[in-house]
């Protein structure tokens, strides 16, 4: 990882927590009801919601480690990837929990809590998690083909949930914020490991 990606990891956190406190100011609303304006209806976004979707993760997630076993013998990458990506699912459950939002008010709207965005929060974590490990043995040029694919998939991911009305665009900031700062948390546990492990087998 680039030496910036660590410290933006805290600027995140704090763009979460203020989100957080803020998302029910009328500013924040007004904010809000633009970007469902400029999204809402919009159906070729709106498709990407798909590949945001826990069976859709999950298979990643299965691909990744028969990849990581069997291909790279990468046991500790393993367990980076249930880290990332089910310990990631269980904080935007306990989040959600914790704040309570009701999502947009539409017909056959989904039942459970809005903010942070699920979809944005794991989108960002799978896919990062996925071009970190793919990268990892790589040349320069597929790390950046990686890098910026996984990049305007998470982006895609969250607008296709304010383009459904699944979510305000303060949720799908705040999955976005809160799913990249824990992904650097499980980026520093997974290097650390590796550093100690390749110090001891010296």
């Amino acid at each position: 990882m680039k030496k910036w990606a660590y410290p933006l990891a805290i600027i995140t956190l704090i763009i979460f927590i203020f989100l957080k406190f803020t998302f029910q100011s009328d500013w924040m609303n007004k904010f809000d009801v633009k970007m469902a304006d400029v999204f809402f209806g919009n159906q070729f976004i709106e498709v990407f919601h798909y590949i945001g979707e826990p069976i859709f993760v999950v298979i990643v997630a299965v691909l990744l480690i028969v990849y990581l076993a069997w291909k790279t013998k990468n046991y500790r990458g393993m367990l980076f990837v249930v880290l990332t990506f089910a310990a990631g699912n269980v904080l935007n459950q306990v989040l959600k929990k914790w704040i309570q939002r009701a999502r947009p008010e539409i017909e056959d709207q989904l039942t459970s809590y809005s903010f942070p965005s699920g979809h944005a929060m794991t989108g960002i974590l799978y896919l990062f998690a996925t071009a970190y490990i793919l990268a990892e043995n790589n040349s320069k040029s597929r790390k950046i083909l990686l890098w910026v694919g996984a990049t305007i998939l998470m982006v895609l991911i969250g607008l296709a949930r304010i383009a459904g009305a699944r979510h305000f665009a303060t949720d799908v900031l705040a999955g976005w914020s809160m799913g990249y700062t824990w992904f650097i948390i499980c980026v520093i546990w997974y290097e650390r490991r590796k550093k100690t492990f390749q110090s001891n087998h010296k």
